[in-house]
């Protein structure tokens, strides 16, 4: 299926599966110039056959975040084809699991270097482009975990706190060239990131851990969450859409329910109200262990301790 010549032009990133894939594939079919990029092309059958299945057409370009070079390059060629990008969603993430101690000081950094500097990286190399045209929309998806935090998610945490901060700084100095910056912040969704594309900290499975029991429970927990959500990933796909198609589209979006009552309460609740909330929720069904020392519990029962949430 042939593009029309006037489409606008709209680069994503991570679009080997998940929120990525549903979008590329939802836009491609809605007549957009879709330029879906990925880090591993041999997992590109996914989104062609779902894009084909939906009777679009999407051009895929191999592209790491993480690497300036392969991110100067995926741009240079789009520059060379299209002449312009409209819309860049930087999708492109992921999420480790496990507590501070047991995280290595290189599975933090490497959790930045994607969730955050890569967004800086691609934003970085397409802004010109955008500047030229005096028009674009940038649109950063988040997740709740940006404005939420939970145990044994906390470079996730940081990251997408980070992410937050830095779309809302760079909405101020792009407005001016009318470039929009905006986020999306989905709460939780079955998607690959909890399953094949899930991520431990190096000692989140070690028994000598002083954290051992809490990773296995909140794990668990997790996992039963997220085999119980029903919620349809391409939600992320439509509000991305209705975004590009918005004329003064706001800058935070939270596409389901749940995360929205969550950022709610979140807004009105005393911090020691909301944590308790949000803590009995991923200790419901905690025993812990005789064996376990008492100095080993990282969660304490004082008002100000870390406020668990939902994750994506």
């Amino acid at each position: 299926m042939s593009q029309p010549s006037n489409s606008q032009v709209v680069l994503l990133t991570g679009c080997s599966s998940g929120f990525g894939l549903l979008t590329a594939a939802r836009l491609a079919a809605q007549g957009y110039t879709v330029v879906a990029t990925m880090r591993d092309l041999r997992k590109e059958g996914n989104l062609t056959s779902e894009v084909n299945r939906r009777g679009g057409a999407v051009e895929v370009l191999q592209m790491d975040v993480t690497d300036k070079q392969s991110v100067t390059r995926a741009v240079e060629r789009i520059k060379m084809g299209h002449g312009r990008i409209d819309v860049l969603v930087n999708n492109a993430g992921y999420g480790i699991g496990g507590f501070f101690e047991d995280l290595t000081d290189e599975e933090i950094r490497a959790q930045m270097e994607t969730n955050f500097f890569g967004v800086q990286n691609v934003t970085r190399a397409v802004i010109p482009l955008m500047r030229q045209s005096s028009r674009g929309k940038i649109i950063n998806i988040s997740s709740v975990a940006g404005f939420s935090t939970s145990p044994a998610f906390s470079a996730y945490n940081a990251s997408k706190w980070a992410l937050e901060a830095f779309s809302e700084s760079l909405r101020y100095e792009l407005q001016f060239f009318g470039i929009d910056v905006l986020l999306i912040e989905p709460g939780t969704y079955k998607t690959k990131i909890f399953y094949e594309n899930a991520q431990y900290a190096q000692n989140f499975d070690n028994p000598q851990s002083p954290y051992f029991v809490w990773s296995q429970h909140l794990r668990k927990k997790v996992m039963t969450y997220v085999n119980d959500c029903h919620k349809d990933p391409e939600e992320i796909g439509v509000m991305v859409e209705k975004l590009i198609r918005a004329k003064n589209p706001p800058f935070r979006n939270i596409p389901d329910i749940e995360s929205q009552v969550l950022s709610w309460l979140r807004r009105v609740l005393p911090f020691w109200v909301y944590s308790a909330m949000i803590r009995m929720f991923f200790m419901e069904g905690f025993s812990r262990p005789r064996s376990v020392p008492a100095d080993h519990i990282p969660i304490r029962s004082e008002r100000n301790s870390s406020i668990p949430s939902q994750v994506r």
